[in-house]
């Protein structure tokens, strides 16, 4: 049963899923799903669901901030070409 499992973390490892953060979230949860009751499977599965939505969260955050810091240039490029001098 071991073996089964063993290779089964091996082939997801090696079939390079494209979800963000599950690798890890499913190892760290099947280690305290493991330990918490013999539920390694379950924390597995629990802890890719957990980790794949900190992964997405935090690139959103991190695209939030890069937008940010790109923002005021714009703008005062934006302002300052759409001043009219009164004289």
């Amino acid at each position: 049963m071991n073996l089964l499992k063993l290779s089964l973390a091996a082939t997801a490892l090696v079939a390079g899923t494209t979800q963000a953060g599950c690798i890890k979230g499913a190892l760290v949860g099947g280690v305290a799903g493991h330990y918490a009751g013999r539920r390694g499977f379950a924390g597995a599965a629990a802890g890719c669901a957990v980790g794949h939505h900190m992964a997405v969260t935090a690139k959103q955050k991190a695209a939030a901030q890069a937008q940010a810091a790109q923002t005021p240039a714009a703008q005062q490029r934006t302002a300052t070409t759409m001043v009219r001098p009164t004289h």
